[in-house]
């Protein structure tokens, strides 16, 4: 087996318009022969090949044998066991990059041997750690067909729930008074921890060896190990077809599904006399897309992505307590949706839809119900684009109300009932996989607010109000919600490792949308939309 090689650093060659055709037919321009749809590529990605249009970063090892390499990896996609018999195996150490396959690329953590095997902690990685210089360009991917990878049972998926008991405080104001729950940004960015459940963040237990309480136990140092343990299941196989997958996030049972007329999740929580069921959509028909990255000396010099196929926006959700107790979530779908590309001048790259969701309620009394639906034409394209150091949403708008949540809201509130939902979809055009992706992304995040005034406020006014905030976020790089980073931060910090960070890379925001509705327009329940 020869050993991978790659051009000296600072070649770099222009590459001209690739394949015109569907991400799965014929062969990638640029070289290479391997196909994207063979079991064993699906299971692990497909494996670099040397080009002399790509130059990689000095501290990048490439494992040679691709995913026949790789024995297992975890569900939280930290750990890999790989064969050290492979050719450049024996190169990885903390701080330099593992790129196996366009599916396992990371940079590493911590590397130790365990029996036969090669075990491999590796963090998340820009794009640009990986990639010194080099131009990828693809018009026309089809996206009809998904190849779904489920996470399986990662620790990571299990929500930092603030859930809080007993009806929160009614809002301020008069009796009745039901403005729109906002739909900005809630909870602390900051990397502070938010308010927990009693139960936490569920962690795998240490390995063998190590003290079950933990860092700081009893003031016992917990000696340093393999961060490899019985408890922490491999990842799933991956499945064809798209369609749909049920996975779960704690107490949240929830389906996610694409790409049939749209990519979406329906979800269930029950809990402590609090129920919630819903389901959020982002459609569309028959897309397709457009990418270009350049790299140039470890920077980007110029991307763009674009999505087409008409979007639209939907949701329907219930909600209801008979105790009070609200709840506060934020996780991502344990389940991404990926067309595999092919190797682009020697570089596995795929093009995936992940997802995730923030659930937040205000009950304001101990019993009530709320319910509601509503859904929206949005644009006919999304994207960006990037050059000389500026960003530029690409959003082709065209937003019409097909069906109003503000006349759909209906309940039983003894007191008020508000609820925020926020679905975020993200496509990236990348490597490596679920919370690790990184690439040229483009995401957007859609939050509906509804609020219903307390019945017995009606005599005056039943006051109902919604609101619609759309958000976009693109750039170059990766990045990973704050519970999920927290919650791998504690779990790394077990065995004494370097935490991960949150992102990586460049990025912008974008307001796409933004509106708010009450009815009655009366002064009880507050001004009239702005």
């Amino acid at each position: 087996m020869r050993t991978l090689t790659w051009t000296r650093p600072g070649a770099f060659v222009v590459v001209a318009l690739l394949l015109a055709t569907g991400c799965g037919s014929g062969s990638p321009a640029g070289g290479g022969g391997q196909d994207p749809w063979s079991d064993a590529a699906l299971r692990h990605g497909l494996a670099p090949l040397a080009s002399p249009e790509v130059t990689l970063q000095p501290d990048v090892v490439v494992v040679a044998g691709g995913g026949e390499s790789i024995r297992s990896v975890t569900a939280d996609g930290l750990t890999w066991r790989i064969d050290p018999r492979a050719a450049r195996a024996d190169e990885l150490a903390p701080g330099r990059v593992m790129f196996v396959t366009g599916r396992s690329v990371g940079r590493v953590l911590d590397v130790r041997r365990d029996d036969r095997d090669l075990v491999v902690t590796v963090g998340p990685v820009d794009v640009t750690e990986v990639i010194r210089d080099g131009t990828f360009d693809r018009q026309g991917l089809t996206l009809d067909t998904p190849v779904v990878y489920p996470a399986g049972e990662p620790f990571w998926a299990d929500p930092d729930d603030g859930g809080t008991g007993g009806g929160g405080p009614l809002p301020s104001g008069r009796f009745g008074r039901s403005r729109p729950v906002p739909v900005a940004e809630h909870g602390d960015r900051s990397g502070r921890p938010g308010p927990r459940s009693a139960a936490g963040i569920a962690l795998p237990a240490p390995p063998v060896g190590v003290p079950a309480g933990g860092v700081g136990d009893g003031g016992r140092a917990i000696p340093a190990g393999p961060p490899v343990a019985s408890d922490r299941p491999d990842r799933p196989p991956p499945r064809r077809g798209g369609g749909g997958i049920g996975t779960r996030a704690g107490a949240y049972s929830v389906f996610a599904s694409c790409c049939t007329d749209g990519v979406g999740a329906h979800f269930r929580y029950a809990e402590a006399g609090t129920r919630l069921n819903g389901t959020v959509t982002l459609s569309f028909r028959k897309p397709s897309a457009d990418f270009h990255l350049a790299i140039r000396g470890g920077s980007v010099t110029r991307a763009e992505l674009e999505i087409s196929g008409g979007f639209g926006i939907r949701v329907d959700v219930e909600a209801g307590t008979e105790s009070g107790r609200n709840i506060r979530a934020e996780f991502p779908i344990g389940a991404d949706f990926s067309f595999p590309i092919a190797q682009v001048f020697g570089v596995p790259l795929t093009f995936t839809i992940g997802q995730s969701l923030r659930i937040a309620s205000a009950f304001g009394a101990t019993l009530g119900t709320v319910k509601g639906s509503g859904e929206f034409s949005l644009a006919s394209s999304l994207g960006y684009g990037y050059a000389d150091g500026s960003f530029g949403p690409q959003v082709r708008m065209n937003f019409a109300r097909k069906k109003s949540l503000l006349n759909s809201l209906t309940g039983v509130p003894v007191g008020v009932m508000g609820m925020v939902l926020e679905h975020r979809v993200r496509f990236t055009v990348g490597f490596n996989a679920l919370v690790l992706t990184a690439g040229v992304y483009f995401e957007l995040a859609t939050r509906y607010g509804m609020t219903m005034g307390s019945a017995l406020g009606a005599p005056y006014a039943l006051c109902r109000g919604v609101g619609l905030g759309v958000t976009a976020t693109f750039g170059i790089g990766y990045s990973i919600l704050q519970p999920v980073a927290n919650a791998i931060n504690r779990f790394l910090s077990l065995f004494s490792l370097p935490p991960i960070k949150t992102t990586g890379g460049i990025h912008a925001k974008a307001k796409v949308y933004a509106n708010e509705e009450v009815v009655p327009d009366v002064r009880t329940c507050g001004p009239a939309p702005s």
